[in-house]
């Protein structure tokens, strides 16, 4: 698998320019102070999320070797564990929970925005900066403890709302990277 599925998860890819293009003309109040806590949260609040994933692997008894030391794990996981082919086996009721769990953690990152910044549109650029950070962050946190994804080209469940997306891993990372420049850029235009 190359691109995301269903097709129109590829349209991520412009989110982007079009948050850089939003800010070319107007100013947002966005400090670098700002975008440091809500990167420091965003981190944070990443390997919270990779830790669930874990926690859920171990629960529903498809996370290898989760009955060892974490090395035991490690060891496994990069090896056996298929993120995209889980999802079929995944319980139904913990399914109902997942997809609960990824609404509030939008609402969380939601609400960070909004206490970040006064304006609608840096309230969205807080929001894409803070989950773009989240992103990048849930991934590194999935790496460092369960060896998982063991490649750029794994495959994984993005999403489940309102159906499952589904991509390598590669290209949540591209967006999310291309993501934080956008913001990044912009806020560094808006306070030159």
């Amino acid at each position: 698998m190359y691109w995301a599925q269903p097709w129109w998860v590829n349209l991520l890819i412009l989110i982007p320019p079009l948050a850089f293009w939003l800010c070319r003309k107007r100013e947002v109040s966005l400090s670098w102070r700002q975008l440091g806590w809500l990167a420091l949260f965003a981190v944070a609040f990443g390997f919270v999320e990779a830790a669930v994933v874990v926690y859920l692997r171990a629960a529903t008894g498809m996370l290898p070797g989760y009955h060892g030391t974490l090395a035991d794990v490690q060891r496994a996981s990069s090896e056996f564990y298929q993120q995209a082919q889980a999802l079929s086996n995944f319980p139904q009721s913990l399914l109902t929970v997942e997809v609960f769990r990824e609404a509030a953690t939008i609402v969380v990152l939601i609400a960070v925005a909004v206490l970040a910044a006064q304006s609608v549109r840096g309230r969205w650029l807080a929001f894409l900066w803070a989950f773009a950070i989240w992103d990048i962050a849930y991934y590194a946190g999935l790496r460092a403890t369960v060896r998982w994804p063991g490649s750029l080209k794994d495959v994984d469940v993005l999403f489940l709302i309102p159906v499952p997306w589904i991509a390598p891993v590669w290209f949540p990372i591209l967006v999310s990277t291309l993501t934080i420049v956008a913001v990044g850029l912009a806020a560094t235009r808006n306070h030159a």
